[in-house]
């Protein structure tokens, strides 16, 4: 039976032949786990098959079930209609079998029944999604906003809030973007107001745009808590739910991804809770987020480009023309081998970037969580970070660049008939 992980040679190379040890010894904090969840890992070898056996199930489920709904996804698109954002039917489907498998909860602490999971492997099991339906990947990888609430919240809306993204019940958003506040996110204007009688409440009121999934039932919202302030300091995290002073104002026609919903949002009083400490918002929140997002971008690009590159190789060994299939011609065998060095290229910095930023992550709670006094582990952390913010956007930018090229060329490989809807390289392209 056909499986997205233990089909692809490159994956099972990358995978069986890194060194998670140090990773895995950070991630499960020495094993101490062990003792108190049956699914825990006992040592790094454990952990090494148990991550296998995870991507497992994700390769098996994207390439049996998910895969095939792909083509009726991006030709329904999610639906607009009386305020309301639906998704298509299939992406239903998809996401209420990826909750019922268990794999809502990748990277989050078991304590809240998560699988605690490093990055390294999520990245991975964002690849296979992505390759089996790409627009899939903006809500399966809004797991990374339960990550940044259980990094960044109070115990109270970790509890609140992450079981439920764990289970499937919800899904979310980053609310970020305004229409005059794209790339300049200090210039962002919706503001906060506190509750003059609970200081926990706030309320939300403005409008943000281009939000993926701003459907989604928990949002992480950018806004301007400080009054008089202009800049990225007087701005907050807040997180909210949906409910009837949220409105969805429109979606967006897009060229692509026709199964993730892009929202513009109407802020009307909503109420919100304060993440993290006040004017942090942009300075370490939404840096901590971006990060994050911009690392499962270029997962959904390796994800595509891996798709494309499939696509273009099969139809050069099935189509004939002068008495040979056409990957015997060499212009289109260039073609092809090329974009497979594209994809194996970009998934090498990709794989490694996750790892590195699990180190980086591993070595700053182990810091957070001492005296402070090892020079050597602060040291380590420091370094670890550097790398991981120099390796990010790298990896975003090349993984997506690549996306691009490799989707181009297979198209060409594919001549005219590529263009058309009967061929899955179209909905790559």
């Amino acid at each position: 039976m056909e499986n997205f992980f233990t089909d692809n040679e490159d994956i099972q190379l990358l995978f069986e032949n890194t060194d998670l040890r140090e990773v895995s010894d950070l991630k499960e904090r020495d094993y101490s786990d062990f003792d108190k969840y049956d699914y825990a890992f006992r040592n790094a070898d454990d952990a090494k098959d148990g991550y296998r056996e995870v991507l497992k199930l994700v390769g098996e489920i994207t390439a049996q079930t998910i895969a095939p709904l792909a083509p009726e996804i991006d030709e329904e698109g999610a639906h607009f209609h009386n305020g309301v954002v639906e998704y298509a039917k299939g992406t239903k489907k998809a996401l209420d079998i990826l909750a019922k498998s268990n794999l809502m909860g990748f990277t989050l602490p078991r304590r809240f029944g998560g699988l605690n999971l490093p990055t390294f492997v999520y990245s991975i099991a964002i690849e296979i999604v992505s390759q089996a339906e790409a627009s899939l990947m903006n809500i399966f990888g809004l797991q990374d906003i339960a990550d940044t609430i259980n990094e960044f919240a109070d115990e109270e809306i970790k509890q609140k809030y992450i079981p439920r993204f764990i289970k499937g019940e919800v899904t979310g958003a980053m609310a970020l973007t305004e229409p005059d506040a794209g790339s300049d996110l200090q210039a962002v204007q919706l503001k906060a107001i506190q509750d003059s009688n609970d200081e926990k409440v706030w309320y939300l009121n403005g409008v943000k745009r281009f939000i993926t999934n701003g459907n989604g039932d928990v949002l992480l919202v950018l806004a301007r808590s400080e009054p008089g302030t202009k800049d990225g300091r007087g701005l907050s995290m807040f997180v909210c739910e949906k409910d009837d002073t949220l409105v969805v104002r429109r979606i967006e026609n897009k060229l692509g991804i026709h199964g993730s919903p892009t929202t513009e949002l109407q802020f009307n009083n909503t109420k919100a809770y304060l993440v993290g400490k006040r004017r942090m918002g942009l300075i370490r929140y939404v840096m901590a987020l971006m990060n994050g997002a911009r690392l499962g971008v270029a997962c959904q690009g390796l994800g595509i480009a891996q798709a494309a590159y499939l696509e273009g190789l099969k139809y050069a060994l099935e189509r004939e023309q002068f008495g040979t299939a056409i990957i015997n011609m060499p212009l289109v065998y260039d073609m092809v081998i090329n974009s497979l060095v594209d994809v194996e290229a970009a998934r090498l910095l990709v794989y490694d970037t996750s790892r590195v930023v699990d180190l980086k992550k591993g070595y700053e709670n182990l810091y957070e969580n001492s005296d402070k006094s090892d020079k050597d582990l602060r040291a380590k952390m420091k370094h670890y970070k550097a790398f991981a913010d120099l390796l990010t956007p790298m990896a975003k930018y090349l993984a997506t660049e690549y996306a691009n090229k490799v989707a181009y060329d297979m198209l060409q490989v594919h001549g005219g008939t590529g263009y058309m809807k009967d061929f899955n390289i179209e909905r790559h392209y």
